[in-house]
């Protein structure tokens, strides 16, 4: 690329390659949101049952 004063046109360098599945984010988290999304109600229903036994307990 040309670099002249007036054309800044490349200047800043070259990304790297990156591979399909980590343009898409999920490389690094195993199977994406939905995993999240699935661990969220999983702990949800944890707490809920936790809830539920303190009060049966208390009453």
């Amino acid at each position: 690329m040309a670099r002249s004063r007036g054309n800044l046109l490349g200047v800043g360098g070259q990304r790297g390659k990156l591979r399909r599945l980590e343009r898409q984010g999920s490389a690094s988290r195993g199977a994406g949101p939905a995993a999240d999304a699935a661990d969220a109600r999983q702990e949800l229903l944890r707490r809920m049952r936790e809830r539920t036994r303190a009060q049966e307990q208390e009453g």
